[in-house]
C-alpha cells in the first residue's frame, strides 16, 4: 500500500504512525515545508521531498532530539527520599509551585515521617503546616485520606499498578503518572501539567484543550520508552525558556522546529 500526501497538506507524526499500523508500506510526502519538523527512522529524500516509513517503523519528532540536547538527564524537581513522600509532594503541588512545596516538604515530611503518620494526624494542625501551599483545606483531606488508604489496604506501600493507585483520594492520572514514572520507573503513560499542555500546542503535538485527550496524542507521537523523561523535559523547557506569557524564543533550541504563533522572534 501507499499514501501519497499532497504538497500543502500537512502532516503529523499521529497519522504517519497510524499509516504505518495499517500495514502502508510507503508514506510519500512530497513537499518541503516538514523538513526539519519531523524526522523519520527510515529514508528522508530531500531532493524530491518525498519521506518513506516502513510499516511497523515509528515516526519520532525532531524536538525529541532537541530535548535531548538540552536536558539529558532530568527528573522531577520536587523532593523527595521515597515513592510515598513524592505523593505528598505531588498532591501538594496542584496550583502551586514546586520551589514552595520543597521549602514546604522539607520540614513536613521530618514531621511526619511514615504513611502512618499523615494517615492519622490533626486535620486543622496539617493544614497550618501546609497552608502556604494553597487549597490547604482540599490538599489535607486529600492527603489524610490517600494515606489512610495506603496504611489500611495497601500495607503501607503507595501501589504500584495504574487502576490501584488511582483509588486514592486526591490522586488523578497526572499524579498517578508523576508517581509511577519517577518513583517506580513505571511509563504508565505521560505527565501533563500547565507546562505540557502548553508546549504540546506551541509544539503542534495537539491541538487538544483536555489533559486526557492531550495525553493520549502524546503517547501516539512519543515512543513509550521515552514517556517519562520526555514528561520532564517538557516540563523543565517550559519552566526555563517556553514560559506562558514571555516565551524566550532566543535561547529556545527547538524554535527552527517551532511554528507557533506566539513565538517572539
Amino acid at each position: 500500500g501507499e499514501i501519497v500526501f499532497k504538497a500543502n497538506e500537512k502532516i503529523t507524526p499521529r497519522r504517519a504512525n497510524q499509516a504505518a499500523k495499517d500495514g502502508v508500506k510507503n508514506v510519500l510526502i512530497p513537499t518541503e515545508e516538514i523538513f526539519g519538523r519531523y524526522s523519520a527512522y527510515d529514508l528522508i529524500n530531500e531532493k524530491t521531498g518525498e519521506i518513506y516509513i516502513e510499516a511497523g517503523d515509528e515516526v519520532t519528532p525532531e524536538n525529541l532530539e532537541k530535548l535531548d540536547e538540552a536536558y539529558p538527564a532530568v527528573t522531577c524537581a520536587l523532593e523527595h527520599q521515597n515513592p510515598f513522600q513524592l505523593l505528598v509532594a505531588t498532591i501538594l503541588s496542584a496550583q502551586c509551585t514546586d520551589t514552595r512545596v520543597n521549602q514546604v516538604t522539607r520540614t513536613l515530611f521530618p514531621k511526619y515521617p511514615t504513611p502512618e503518620a499523615f494517615a492519622y494526624a490533626n486535620p486543622r494542625e496539617l493544614q497550618q503546616d501546609i497552608r502556604s501551599t494553597g487549597f490547604f483545606r482540599n490538599k489535607t483531606k486529600s492527603i489524610i485520606g490517600a494515606s489512610r488508604k495506603i496504611v489500611e489496604e495497601f500495607g503501607g506501600k503507595v501501589p504500584r499498578a495504574m487502576e490501584e493507585i488511582l483509588t486514592l483520594p486526591g490522586v488523578a492520572r497526572k499524579t498517578a503518572n508523576v508517581v509511577l514514572g519517577t518513583a517506580f520507573g513505571i511509563p504508565s503513560g505521560i505527565v501533563v501539567d500547565t507546562h505540557v499542555q502548553r508546549l504540546a500546542r506551541r509544539l503542534d503535538l495537539s491541538r487538544n484543550t483536555d489533559p486526557k485527550k492531550i495525553e493520549q496524542d502524546l503517547m501516539q507521537v512519543i515512543p513509550q520508552d521515552k514517556w517519562i523523561l520526555f514528561s520532564h523535559q517538557l516540563i523543565w523547557h517550559g519552566r526555563r525558556v517556553c514560559q506562558a506569557r514571555k516565551p524566550r524564543c532566543a535561547e529556545c533550541n527547538l524554535e527552527q522546529i517551532c511554528y507557533s504563533k506566539e513565538k517572539t522572534i
